[in-house]
């Protein structure tokens, strides 16, 4: 304690922290060297090449965070608006300031290098959210609570989307939902979004194909079935009698049974049928709230009727809203096309390239698929085909479990703090870092659709190195003041 009151941050800082960053930074530069080695290439320290280049940034990365642990821990609480306002301007003005880069125009250039504002906004927000919900008197009660967190998140990740075309970086901010959820936010909240994305997929990857019996989609269907379990769970749970589920479940499936057999003689559409289930449960939803007073079930209601116009907006958002190249990379995602020389491609090389390297890996600078440079981007958000090819799978496992290692720490220093703020941003930073491994990782592997985000300090790239860097590092000065701070 009387170290860290006297400012002395040597001893006060989390050097097992920092050791892990240290590690993931230099490994990350060696497969950076790897990744675009060349044969005539003598040196990992030649200026010329990216792993050369990317030397540079990681020595700045080191004086950067240097420099945010001799800054007064202070700071960051008392300038977080300020700086998010100043955040806001300068990703209005990118658009204007930068060039087109493959349909982005996120990159502003400063002479020799660019950087890429997106990355420290991340920061920002996560400064700008933990001020917001660390004051003392607020409290994460009702969901009027969560307007201006969402709002703090949402119009960064707006003007990203929208105006910068950089859809990767804007679903970072999603990340803060699990902030959220920590300070109290219901799961239902989370469930909601993960409902949302089940009804796009089947409604995209099944709409057009039709029921073997009557008329309609199993797309369709699936969906109002899923819709018809979220009814009667939230009934049954509210309502007084809980053998009163197995009375709704029973009644669904007669209607379903008359169905069938009515579609012997005619042909029945079974969109609508499902539909006028889901309907007849909300108008029993809404009576059953009423009559019970269990106002809460009207959420569910409204909940349930968002969801049937979304179902049937899905396919306006994926074909009118989406960008072709979005499309065609959930199309093959989803099996819906077959496309390996197209947007298929990265990902198809990317697995050829982790298959090839197979237990013990080729060794290191001796992967193939990399040197001959079959895969795309196999240096930013490509990186991780390079450690599966020539580390192979001995190699991918300890790279993940050091990443591992690294977000239970920061989620060990999160719970440690005193400080509401501090706590508040070390989830911010945990979340973050955990989106970018997931997806990063899903998408290489073809698990996920490639929307382009860095693997944190593996990728090639100053602007994504120093993002992180200002995340951990902040974090890091702030724990080391933790004894300091009052809850």
């Amino acid at each position: 304690m009387r170290a860290s009151r006297s400012g002395n941050i040597l001893n006060s800082v989390d050097w097992l922290t920092i050791g892990l960053f240290v590690v993931l930074v230099f490994f990350g530069w060696l497969n950076i060297y790897g990744a675009s080695y060349t044969f005539d290439q003598t040196s990992i320290f030649d200026f010329s090449n990216r792993a050369g280049k990317q030397f540079t940034w990681i020595l700045g990365s080191f004086v950067l965070g240097i420099v945010l642990l001799l800054i007064d821990y202070k700071t960051y609480d008392v300038l977080a608006y300020i700086a998010y306002g100043l955040m806001l301007l300068l990703l209005l003005a990118t658009p204007f300031l930068a060039h087109d880069i493959k349909g982005s125009m996120s990159w502003i250039s400063l002479g020799p290098v660019s950087l890429q504002p997106a990355e420290f906004a991340k920061c920002i927000v996560a400064l700008a959210v933990a001020k917001y919900m660390g004051r003392y008197e607020y409290k994460l009660r009702t969901w009027r609570d969560l307007i201006v967190p969402f709002a703090l998140i949402g119009i960064p990740a707006l003007i990203i989307m929208v105006l910068q075309k950089e859809t990767g970086s804007a679903l970072v901010f999603a990340a803060f939902l699990l902030v959220f959820y920590r300070q109290g936010m219901s799961g239902y909240v989370l469930l909601m979004g993960l409902a949302a994305v089940a009804l796009f997929i089947l409604s995209i990857r099944f709409g057009a194909v039709p029921l073997p019996y009557g008329s309609g989609s199993v797309g369709m269907l699936t969906c109002m079935l899923l819709l018809t379990i979220v009814e009667i769970y939230f009934i049954s749970k509210e309502h007084p009698m809980r053998w009163h589920a197995w009375i709704l479940i029973g009644s669904v499936a007669a209607v379903y049974g008359i169905a069938l057999l009515v579609n012997i003689w005619v042909r029945v559409p079974f969109d609508w049928v499902a539909m006028g289930i889901v309907v007849a449960l909300m108008l029993y939803t809404v009576f059953i709230s009423i009559y019970w007073r269990k106002y809460q079930l009207l959420l569910v209601t409204l909940f349930t009727m968002f969801c049937i116009g979304y179902t049937h907006a899905c396919d306006f958002v994926f074909t009118k809203v989406l960008q072709p190249h979005q499309r065609i990379r959930i199309e093959v995602l989803l099996g819906m096309k077959e496309d390996p020389a197209g947007a298929g491609y990265n990902v198809n090389q990317a697995r050829i390239a982790i298959g090839s390297g197979r237990f013990l890996g080729k060794g290191y600078l001796n992967g193939t698929q990399t040197k001959l440079q079959f895969v795309p981007e196999q240096d930013t958000d490509f990186i991780f085909c390079t450690v599966g090819e020539e580390w192979g799978f001995v190699g991918s496992v300890l790279v993940l479990l050091v990443y591992l290692f690294f977000i239970l720490r920061l989620i060990t220093i999160a719970e440690r703090q005193r400080s509401v703020f501090t706590r508040i941003y070390a989830y911010a930073v945990a979340s973050i870092f955990l989106f970018h491994l997931t997806i990063n990782v899903g998408m290489v592997l073809g698990l996920l659709p490639v929307i382009g985000i860095p693997l944190p300090f593996f990728s090639y790239g100053g602007s994504s190195l120093w993002g992180f860097t200002l995340l951990l590092f902040i974090l890091l000065r702030l724990d080391a003041a933790r004894m300091e701070q009052l809850g």
